[in-house]
């Protein structure tokens, strides 16, 4: 897929932040974005069904989008002392106008508690003097950022109001592919705008967060994402929080198919660390790892083609205080089994610095269990 489409954050409309993860691979413009509008809900439901039993029932994501949309805020992120304005240039969309001073853009959050705390993504707020966020019920407030963290795209804002509408969260683990879902956000600037599909893949790794200590494993869907909607939500059919929209793959700028987001497990873990302490409190196991492939399982002699190989242990690492080799391979955490190395990631991303994860591994051809104590990275 990369080498066919660019991957981009599904953020700003306008300038304000570089693009640096962004993979371009055609410049074909694209057409100007529609009016702005108070309010688009993008659902069909007129052609969308499932089967139950041997009758076709008509699928109504109402519901879901009515539950989903107050908890949906549209942020306006500028530099200096006003929101750069859009030119004729499609690109200006993501990169804004190079001849203007002044740059700004807006993006989606997710209201996360009830008295003012919203997810988004970082990319959204990174750079940012000024931050507005406009409720689904039109009110305005200034946000202050309460913390960021680049490894995951996440960022925690913050602003002075009580009473907000929370979504319930989903367990994004148990979330199945081919599972309905909602995009919600404002794209385009498009207030509360809610498009629908169906979960494509798990655990993908698109190399767009630059880092040595970046963690991927997005729910790719075929939801449409589009310019404004990063830091939306993704929900299952019952309304629930799945997700937080960051980035798509396109050859125009625009979506072309494949939409990427946090799973909400992840997300939670980070926001909660970030509100409590100020910044993401990540626990490490202190190796480099690669997924295991039928090239690796025959040079190690296995019979499985599933799992983390360890490449190398860092030293002074937590792996290897607890005695983990290279060569070994991982299975299973704390039970739950690990097919690739962003699953591995996102697994260990959900637990604290100190937390304890006992690991299931093969180490040539036998299955041993080794207690890991997460260390600092």
């Amino acid at each position: 897929m990369k080498n066919l489409f660019a991957l981009v954050f599904a953020g700003m409309i306008g300038g304000l932040i570089t693009l640096g993860g962004v993979y371009y691979f055609n410049t074909s413009t694209t057409s100007a974005p529609p009016a702005k509008s108070q309010f688009a809900t993008t659902v069909s439901n007129n052609n969308l069904n499932i089967k139950s039993g041997t009758a076709v029932l008509p699928f109504d994501f109402s519901q879901a989008a009515e539950v989903t949309m107050p908890s949906v805020v549209h942020i306006t992120a500028t530099q200096g002392r006003s929101t750069a304005q859009g030119t004729n240039d499609p690109l200006s969309y993501f990169f804004g106008n190079p001849h203007q001073g002044l740059k700004g853009g807006t993006g989606s959050g997710v209201i996360y508690s009830t008295d003012g705390y919203i997810v988004t993504n970082n990319h959204v707020v990174e750079g940012a003097d000024n931050l507005e966020v406009t409720l689904f019920d039109n009110r305005t407030f200034k946000a202050e950022v309460v913390g960021t963290d680049t490894q995951t795209d996440l960022a925690i804002i913050k602003i002075e109001a009580t009473g907000l509408p929370v979504l319930k969260k989903a367990n994004s683990d148990r979330a199945k592919i081919g599972e309905w879902v909602l995009a919600v956000g404002n794209p385009f600037e498009l207030n509360s705008t809610v498009t629908a599909g169906i979960i494509s893949a798990k655990g993908r790794d698109i190399d767009i967060i630059k880092g040595n200590s970046a963690i991927e494993s997005f729910i790719q869907t075929d939801a449409a994402v589009n310019p404004g909607n990063s830091g939306g939500a993704l929900v299952d059919a019952q309304g629930r929080l799945l997700g937080i929209n960051t980035a798509i793959a396109t050859q125009t700028g625009s979506y072309a198919g494949y939409s990427f987001a946090i799973p909400v497990n992840m997300m939670t873990k980070i926001a909660e660390d970030i509100i409590e302490f100020g910044s993401y409190q990540r626990g490490f196991l202190g190796i480099n790892i690669a997924d295991l492939d039928n090239e690796y399982a025959d040079e190690l002699g296995l019979d499985i083609t599933q799992g983390v190989v360890v490449l190398r242990t860092v030293d002074g690492g937590a792996a290897q205080y607890s005695g983990l080799l290279p060569n070994d391979v991982i299975t299973n955490v704390n039970g739950k089994k690990v097919n690739s190395a962003p699953e591995l990631q996102e697994l260990i991303g959900t637990k604290r610095l100190g937390d304890v994860v006992m690991l299931t591994i093969n180490r040539n051809g036998e299955i041993k269990e080794i207690s890991v104590k997460l260390k600092k990275g």
